[in-house]
């Protein structure tokens, strides 16, 4: 797998080629109430409103379209959360692999060096504190102690559902409120334990193969505030106020669909010791869900 540089669009680069200027647009405003403003105005299903934004969208993002299922939407929500023509995303086969949930840049990733990992260089964060910092949370994260992580960064432009990335069960899921910093490596390099700041999901799988538990750990970020999850009868968002612990039994496929962003954000895949990122896994990489992610251990 190639290491790929996603090309940006010319008016975004003229916006935003300066680190600073990037940061304080993104992350220096109201970001909590701009992402309920945008939670609103992306659900209005008015023709031309949703011709409109869909062009601005174009304008600020290498937006393409043409993968998707449909082309006609019925609001800028309905595009986000767009479905892909049949066939796009074939899924690896292979039951040694995990493969990727998500279509995605890769951002720092590699072994868990005791229960910490990075989010950029510099900038540790823990286990514990991304999965909840409480009793289940520490237990939890001595469970990949010396084990191995991948962060994939979903782009605003990108396709926004994400898969089970081998056959397994959800258990469990907790759901933790939070802030809407900006995700991009920008703010990364900025605000220390960012991920741990972000509205967040963890959503704990096991997997059939080995009885193996994986991690998923969808990240919400500004204008995205907002999980989808096709086994919960409710949406995760900045102001649910239900329970925040959910245990589950549910079974999915390796590639069935679990649910998806209404925007773009990041999943962080956590995996026990003996697992191992697949050759050509390394920041800056695109990949696209069902490509090989990880190898089972033994492989």
């Amino acid at each position: 797998m190639k290491t790929t540089t996603l090309k940006p669009a010319r008016l975004r680069d003229r916006l935003f080629q300066q680190d600073d200027l990037n940061f304080l647009l993104t992350n220096r405003v109201p970001r909590i109430a701009l992402t309920h403003f945008i939670g609103w105005f992306s659900k209005i299903e008015i023709p031309w409103v949703t011709r409109a934004s869909i062009a601005i969208w174009k304008a600020f993002s290498d937006l393409d379209l043409s993968e998707a299922r449909k082309t006609n939407f019925t609001s800028l929500h309905d595009c986000f959360i767009r479905e892909l023509k049949p066939g796009l995303r074939p899924i690896n086969t292979d039951c040694n692999l995990l493969s990727s949930p998500c279509d995605a840049i890769v951002g720092a990733c590699g072994a868990v060096q005791g229960v910490s990992v990075f989010q950029a260089k510099g900038f540790p964060y823990t286990l514990k504190d991304l999965l909840g910092n409480d009793e289940t949370a520490a237990a939890t994260a001595e469970r990949y102690r010396d084990g191995c992580y991948v962060t994939l960064r979903l782009t605003s432009s990108m396709y926004h559902r994400f898969h089970a990335p081998h056959d397994c069960r959800v258990e469990h899921v907790s759901y933790i409120s939070g802030d809407t910093w900006n995700v991009n490596p920008i703010a990364l390099k900025r605000v220390a334990r960012l991920y741990c700041k972000n509205e967040r999901a963890v959503i704990r799988t096991r997997l059939e193969a080995g009885g193996h538990e994986i991690t998923l750990v969808p990240v919400a970020a500004i204008l995205v505030a907002s999980i989808r999850l096709h086994f919960l009868d409710v949406l995760l968002h900045l102001k649910y106020r239900g329970p925040n612990q959910m245990p589950c039994d549910a079974r999915f496929g390796k590639g069935d669909e679990l649910g998806w962003f209404q925007h773009g954000s990041t999943i962080i895949v956590l995996a026990p010791e003996g697992f191992a990122l697949c050759p050509g896994i390394d920041a800056g990489t695109v990949i696209r869900a069902g490509q090989p992610l990880m190898s089972l251990p033994g492989v």
